[in-house]
């Protein structure tokens, strides 16, 4: 399960990406975009609250759009702590 529950900004999920451990040839891109996948799943079930994981899939969003017009290591750059 992702940790869509907890995190609240692109940095956090920035951090819980770096913190997985993946490798470097994981990209951040298709991370975000396997994240987006299982949240939108999340929405359809009926016993969870659907306020955080919309704000967790606008926040994806956001990630996705800004690697986009900036790339991966720009964004993980611009967001790591």
């Amino acid at each position: 399960m992702t940790g869509f529950m907890g995190i609240k900004s692109a940095s956090e999920y920035i951090d819980f990406f770096a913190n997985l451990n993946m490798g470097e040839n994981a990209s951040l891109l298709g991370f975000l975009n396997n994240e987006m996948i299982t949240l939108k799943r999340n929405l359809k079930l009926k016993n969870l609250d659907k306020e955080p994981i919309k704000r967790g899939i606008a926040i994806l969003e956001q990630l996705a759009k800004e690697i986009n017009d900036i790339g991966d290591k720009a964004v993980l750059e611009k967001y790591r702590k």
